[in-house]
């Protein structure tokens, strides 16, 4: 399986490629990444240094993959941060262009716009372009909460009005909507869910609430759920995966008291996971 992934990158920790291109690789994917920054570290940490690539930079590195004659044996292109307009533009036409070589190819995006408590925290325009624009084009979309409403325009509270919502960000073109961090009226104090939405179907899975906030976590179960919807045929069964991978990546991200995921050193859950949590039909 090929997989072109086109999003930040950070030389310290995990976030975007540097999230998401070994949970691939660990899943024996072959990923070919695009970076559209080069940082030192996400920028959470309020410091950091490095470069902002413009779409131009990601339709040069794109063309370049494309004369080695390989974009009909891509499988699915994944986006996630886009920090400008014209980055959007370029991934969306990176997509046309996979497309154009192999009609089958997936888009997974994932519209990285904001999040609860934190707000709208990408520049001015960027969650137009994704509703307008990328979304529309994509066949996966994997929003958190806070994201799911803002693409739907609406504010959610019960599992109903979820599954209302799922329903329309599905009619803007995606056929799959996978929801993280969703906490519902029925979502229990200790816990946090997950939801799969696909042909009118709702399958989620509860996992327990953790103490912790890291960075690259919503990177990492985009590229899971991806590869796992595309090597199973079913978005349930890559909900189960993904959400028990993430789930032990983090559990011992939060026993170790670390900042930045551990990946690499937890990179067993990635292939195994300690714990599996149930799906279940909603």
């Amino acid at each position: 399986m090929n997989v072109l992934s086109i999003q930040s990158h950070v030389a310290y920790g995990h976030v975007g490629n540097s999230s998401a291109v070994f949970a691939l690789q660990r899943l024996g994917v072959e990923v070919w990444p695009v970076h559209t920054v080069q940082f030192s570290n996400h920028t959470g940490y309020g410091q950091w240094r490095g470069r902002i690539f413009d779409g131009e930079s990601i339709d040069e590195v794109v063309e370049g993959i494309a004369e080695r004659g390989v974009l009909a044996s891509c499988d699915a292109v994944l986006s996630g941060y886009l920090g400008s307009a014209d980055v959007g533009h370029a991934v969306v036409g990176a997509v046309a262009r996979v497309k154009a070589a192999r009609p089958d190819a997936v888009y997974c995006c994932d519209p990285v716009i904001g999040d609860v408590g934190r707000g709208v925290f990408v520049r001015p325009g960027i969650p137009e372009l994704l509703r307008e624009v990328a979304v529309p084009v994509a066949d996966v979309v994997t929003p958190n909460h806070f994201e799911l409403d803002l693409l739907a325009g609406t504010t959610t509270r019960s599992l109903a009005s979820v599954k209302d919502a799922v329903a329309a960000v599905q009619a803007l073109g995606p056929r799959t909507v996978l929801t993280t961090s969703l906490v519902a009226d029925d979502t229990p104090a200790d816990a946090v869910d997950l939801l799969a939405s696909e042909g009118g179907e709702h399958w989620r899975v509860r996992t327990p609430r953790l103490g912790l906030s890291v960075n690259g976590a919503g990177d990492a179960i985009a590229a899971l759920f991806l590869a796992h919807r595309l090597r199973t045929g079913s978005a349930a069964e890559a909900l189960q995966r993904a959400s028990a991978s993430v789930y032990g990546l983090l559990a011992r991200t939060e026993a170790a008291g670390s900042r930045e995921v551990l990946l690499v050193e937890a990179q067993d859950e990635l292939v195994q996971p300690g714990r599996t949590f149930e799906v279940e039909q909603v």
